[in-house]
């Protein structure tokens, strides 16, 4: 975005109204079970950060411009980013003078992936990959898909390339894709280990997403069931039965979750996650930890964690110290947060996770400080 752009946004408001926050710490004294939020936030938490072995990469798509694929992408990114110790990538794909670098707060776009694609390889070093991309808050890195330009394209071959080769670093990547049914969007659906399926929460566009799910169902059965559709309400009345919608949505496997309508989020720009409202920062936990829980297991219900999330003697909130290790001499230099409490998933101090067994053969670099 233009510097003398900045002058056209007003200044950023909360996700929720004073009136809500209010309302909503009147119910929590009155009518809340503090063990069943912090039972609930512990096991988020506990999902977002379990241990992989290979680099797990999730594409978001959508069908349609305007569903807010671009802010959900954005949303997984700062949530696995923040509670995760290991790298994450931010990549993307969709060209288009995509809104992705707006959300994740890039300043400039220096190198676009068709750029890093022509001069990867193998030897680099994660300190040598990360010159190339973007940091973003969290301690995150961005891979833009375009420099501002019309007319850039991503192809293919380039996309196989960038994704290929940038596995071997990154724990998680979150990929935001072209709309479908766009080529890099349909290769990207069937080459990353779990998918995002963004909707506009209308009956319109429960209507379309229905058919993109039982075309995606066509082309490998097992796809469904690795995949998260996000009903986005774009407004603060959608006028969706949301209950109605999750049942038609949820034949096959797929798992349906709302994203709330949140002010700061509607009013575009880059994303402050202090300003976010409460229920879009347990709705975007909820979202990383499905998403991440399919990407890992391969579908629901064969999590490779084997066991619920350990709870912190007192049950003060945060998750117990995490039994996974990396291996003798692996570094582990990150302190991931971990969730502090009921109220915000996104906040306070935590346990750090390690990238258990994440290093590529040979590479001595793997962990370096970002």
């Amino acid at each position: 975005m233009p510097p003398e752009l900045d002058a056209l946004r007003s200044k950023p408001r909360h996700g929720e109204s004073v009136a809500q926050r209010a309302g909503r710490a009147v119910r929590r004294a009155i009518a809340s079970s503090p063990a069943a939020e912090t039972a609930s936030v512990t096991q988020t938490a506990y999902a977002i950060q379990q241990p992989v072995t290979t680099g797990r990469q999730i594409a978001v798509s959508s069908i349609r411009g305007g569903a807010g694929k671009s802010t959900v992408a954005a949303l997984l990114a700062l949530t696995y980013a923040h509670y995760r110790a290991d790298p994450v990538l931010a990549v993307e794909a969709d060209p288009a003078l995509g809104t992705l670098p707006h959300r994740l707060g890039a300043r400039e776009v220096r190198w676009s992936g068709t750029d890093l694609a022509q001069i990867v390889d193998p030897s680099m070093l994660i300190t040598d990959l990360t010159g190339y991309l973007i940091p973003f808050p969290g301690g995150g890195w961005l891979l833009p898909g375009s420099q501002g330009a019309i007319g850039t394209r991503l192809d293919i071959d380039t996309y196989r390339v960038v994704m290929t080769s940038l596995r071997r670093y990154f724990a998680t990547t979150v990929v935001d894709c072209e709309t479908l049914p766009a080529e890099v969007a349909r290769t990207a659906l069937v080459t990353t280990q779990a998918r995002v399926l963004v909707s506009p929460a209308t009956p319109e566009g429960v209507a379309a997403t229905r058919s993109v799910l039982d075309w995606v169902g066509g082309l490998h059965p097992g796809m469904l069931p690795t995949t998260v559709v996000v009903l986005s309400h774009v407004s603060p009345d959608s006028g969706l039965e949301l209950r109605k919608a999750t049942e038609h949505l949820g034949i096959g496997g797929a798992t349906v979750l709302p994203l709330p309508y949140d002010r700061h989020l509607a009013a575009g720009g880059a994303i402050r996650t202090e300003l976010l409202g409460e229920r879009t920062l347990q709705a975007a936990a909820r979202i990383a930890a499905e998403a991440m829980n399919r990407a890992v297991s391969r579908g629901p219900g064969r999590q490779r964690t084997g066991r619920t999330a350990p709870e912190t003697p007192g049950g003060a909130g945060r998750p117990a110290p995490d039994v996974h290790r990396s291996a003798p001499g692996h570094a582990t230099p990150y302190a991931a947060p971990s969730a502090s409490g009921p109220g915000h998933p996104m906040s306070g101090p935590g346990t750090s996770t390690p990238y258990g067994g994440y290093a590529a053969p040979a590479h001595p670099h793997d962990g370096a400080p970002r």
